[in-house]
């Protein structure tokens, strides 16, 4: 049933919000069907198709609330013959054969901020609760909840169409949907909290996304780069988890596990992104990737040209998140000391203080400064702050460890 929410939720909704006009509609239609199918499957079997099912289930459950909403003789007749295409992905004049696609194109709509473009289309399209929104963006669940609910006001009050834009009007666009699809990807390759770290669902709707986005867009370097990103991660994803489900962190992964195919793909597909001469932050985040992929072993991981890709990174984008990721690099290359002056600059600014790794990365780099009591307390800092089951199992035995040598 998780397998069918993961697979199809986005799919339902984005259907029923092309079919109806209607956002809320969608997604309570959507929470009925998979109400039902959770009902329903166990007892009766999971059907021959589950999307069919699903999106049908959704369809009739829309029908019945249009005819129940409906107010005088033209408006009930408007909704009994209300047109609901059983192929959830015609293609529309532009021969984008994808709702999901439009969906996000409509959600990243320049009206609307481009926070709430991100988190509208996370909430419809993957169907994150806005708990899990509200920790991607570092927020209250309070104000991520109104930032929901003023974008959806805006797409109905300023009737911004359900379509992907004509040619001229993609620009405009290409930031947020691009954010979109990073924010999708990282959702599935490190989910924000509940008992799986890995989505492998939302790591592949995200990827096959991007290729219809460089598809529609194949001179944009940006979306040539967010692609080869993704495919470089999701190449070494199976060695990120062992067989008991527990982390895996990057020195100790078998190289032997990761898809040196895809990986080379993602290294073409960067190239080519590179030759357009226009060089953006997912470029510059696949090359950090790329560094990590073709290194055969751990210790012949380049962390100097790591390092100076994270401070080119850096002046793109400044970013706490950033910064904490060149301390990473900056420790590997020059030693922890040197991370570890970059992490408390980091402290002293207030920023990521609920944000997990922060306190792990100090953790970790006080450890191996032999500072283990100041690391055990860093250790349980982080376990207070992680979300995920593998999170919390990996700093456990990491504490562990360290109290027993400290």
């Amino acid at each position: 049933m998780a397998e069918a929410f993961r697979a199809e939720w986005g799919r339902v909704v984005a259907y029923l919000i092309r079919v109806t006009g209607d956002w809320d509609l969608a997604e309570e239609c959507a929470q009925d069907a998979f109400a039902k199918a959770l009902e329903r499957w166990p007892h009766d079997g999971v059907p021959t198709s589950p999307a069919a099912w699903l999106r049908t289930t959704a369809r009739n459950r829309a029908i019945d609330s249009m005819r129940r909403a409906a107010t005088g003789r033209a408006k009930l007749r408007e909704a009994a013959i209300l047109r609901f295409p059983d192929d959830p992905d015609d293609a529309d004049d532009r021969g984008i054969p994808d709702d999901r696609l439009r969906l996000i194109f409509t959600c990243c709509h320049p009206a609307l901020p481009v926070e709430a473009q991100v988190a509208l289309t996370l909430r419809t399209l993957v169907g994150l609760s806005t708990t899990e929104i509200a920790r991607a963006f570092l927020v209250p669940t309070e104000t991520m909840a109104k930032r929901l609910v003023r974008a959806k006001h805006k797409i109905r009050d300023a009737a911004i169409p359900y379509r992907v834009p004509p040619a001229h009007q993609l620009p405009e666009r290409t930031g947020a949907v691009l954010a979109v699809l990073y924010a999708l990807f990282n959702e599935g390759y490190s989910a924000t909290s509940g008992a799986a770290l890995v989505r492998e669902g939302l790591c592949a709707e995200a990827i096959r996304l991007g290729r219809l986005l460089v598809e529609l867009m194949p001179d944009e370097p940006e979306a040539l780069g967010l692609l080869s990103l993704m495919v470089s991660h999701e190449a070494r994803r199976p060695a990120r988890l062992d067989a008991a489900g527990d982390l895996v962190i990057l020195e100790n992964q078998d190289r032997a596990l990761w898809d040196a195919a895809a990986i080379a793909e993602a290294a073409r597909i960067l190239e080519t992104a590179i030759r357009l001469e226009r060089p953006g932050p997912y470029q510059v985040m696949a090359a950090i990737a790329t560094c990590h992929g073709s290194a055969s072993t751990a210790t012949a991981t380049d962390w100097h040209e790591i390092a100076v890709l994270y401070e080119r990174l850096s002046e793109m984008i400044p970013s706490p998140v950033v910064t904490l990721n060149r301390a990473v690099a900056v420790a590997m290359a020059e030693g922890p000391a040197a991370g570890l002056s970059l992490v408390e600059e980091i402290e002293r600014s207030g920023e990521l203080s609920d944000y997990y790794l922060l306190p792990a990365t100090r953790a970790d780099l006080l450890r191996r400064l032999g500072r283990g009591t100041q690391a055990v307390a860093a250790y349980r800092r982080a376990l207070e702050l992680a979300q995920t089951d593998a999170e919390r199992r990996y700093l456990t035995k990491r504490l562990e460890q360290t109290a027993l040598i400290r």
